[in-house]
């Protein structure tokens, strides 16, 4: 998951990056209206969060934009005030979601996973294909029944990968889906934590590396992947 924090409090937002960074929640930062705007302009989010009370155009108005995009994204707002008629008035705008500061962060953890569900409601809560078996909420992640221990950023790829549906998601889109727009696009660190994914769910290689294009989860017959094939960790995969 991505998001987008429209913040003008520096320490707050700070806290919020990295609290949601620690969750697997890859988060960008914007201070005031014009900025977010220009990230939401180039990137692609899954859920903005939003301080009502912001420099240049406001929260509400950052909110309006979104809304009036047509891309379906949640909302979620944040505000000093406890008012039911400030509440109100943001869920008219368009905020599916609010949160009055001060907030416990795991709250808000909470409250954003649920709003990506309810985004994805297509699609069924628990993901599974070619033996694997991801649970987005409860983080975790069974291969053949067995469960398997990955680390925060391995199962945030894997996420992206399992979302996919066994289509291609190059390294750039693993890197922008996966870690944030300050992730160095020349860093290794996709092919790195896909050899490690690999490792960690085991053999038969279920992660498949198109060469020169990106990586996708194998729905084939089982257990041919190997040396040679793009498959194997040591392969050789697009540069992350």
């Amino acid at each position: 998951m991505r998001v987008l924090v429209v913040e003008d409090e520096p320490l707050l937002a700070e806290a919020i990056r990295d609290g949601l960074r620690l969750e697997a929640i890859a988060a960008d930062v914007a201070a005031d209206g014009d900025s977010a705007l220009e990230l939401l302009g180039v990137n692609s989010y899954d859920i903005a969060v939003l301080d009502r009370d912001i420099p240049g155009p406001s929260g509400d108005d950052v909110a309006r934009s979104v809304v009036a995009s047509g891309t379906g994204m949640p909302i979620l707002m944040l505000t000093a005030a406890d008012r039911l008629d400030d509440k109100a008035s943001g869920f008219e705008i368009g905020a599916d979601d609010y949160l009055t500061k001060p907030f416990e962060l795991q709250e808000l953890v909470l409250r954003l996973r649920a709003l990506d569900r309810r985004r994805a409601h297509h699609r069924p809560p628990v993901r599974e294909i070619a033996g694997l078996r991801l649970d987005p909420f409860r983080r975790e992640v069974f291969r053949d029944g067995r469960y398997v221990a990955l680390t925060r950023k391995q199962f945030a790829v894997l996420e992206v990968l399992v979302a996919a549906e066994g289509g291609v998601v190059s390294a750039e889109e693993l890197l922008e889906r996966a870690w944030d727009e300050n992730a160095d696009p020349f860093t290794n660190a996709v092919r790195i934590t896909v050899s490690a994914l690999r490792k960690r769910l085991g053999e038969p290689w279920v992660i498949a590396t198109v060469p020169g294009v990106g990586y996708r989860v194998d729905e084939g017959p089982r257990g041919h992947a190997g040396v040679g094939d793009g498959t194997h960790p040591g392969g050789d995969g697009p540069r992350g």
